[in-house]
């Protein structure tokens, strides 16, 4: 399970560091191996490629009444793998479909991880939290 999210920074060439607490696990389960594509939300959804390949079989088996959202998840999925420095390409399409700029966020999400650009992460925080507190999604939950 991964969770936690990581301050980052994209290199010149669109390359991003797997922090160290992530990258051991994934070499010794997946070989360093992964998937991204893109996410309805904004971001980019970074699968450890066994994880993906199940994700993609659910994907596939869509009705067609949800080709919108096979082609933006399949259509956009890009095989990866991370170098001998625990880093991955992202590829120029899907840093300019995510907005990615130098500064990324990589948030843990149990199975996945999701890759935000840092300032549209915070904004989109900000407004999450203030529409959450008028929500009762809180109430179903306690800290």
């Amino acid at each position: 399970m991964f969770q936690g999210s990581s301050a980052l920074t994209l290199d010149a060439k669109g390359r991003v560091s797997v922090p160290t607490r992530h990258r051991d696990v994934l070499v010794s389960q997946v070989a360093g191996r992964l998937t991204l594509t893109r996410s309805p939300e904004g971001c980019l959804l970074v699968y450890p490629r066994t994880v993906w390949e199940q994700k993609r079989e659910q994907i596939a088996a869509f009705p067609m009444s949800a080709r919108p959202l096979q082609r933006l998840l399949l259509g956009n999925a890009q095989d990866v793998e991370m170098d001998g420095s625990g880093r991955i390409l992202v590829a120029p399409e899907l840093r300019q479909a995510a907005g990615l700029t130098r500064e990324v966020m990589l948030l843990g999400m149990g199975s996945h991880f999701e890759l935000w650009d840092a300032a549209e992460l915070a904004r989109r925080e900000a407004e999450d939290l203030a529409t959450m507190v008028t929500s009762d999604t809180l109430n179903q939950f306690s800290f």
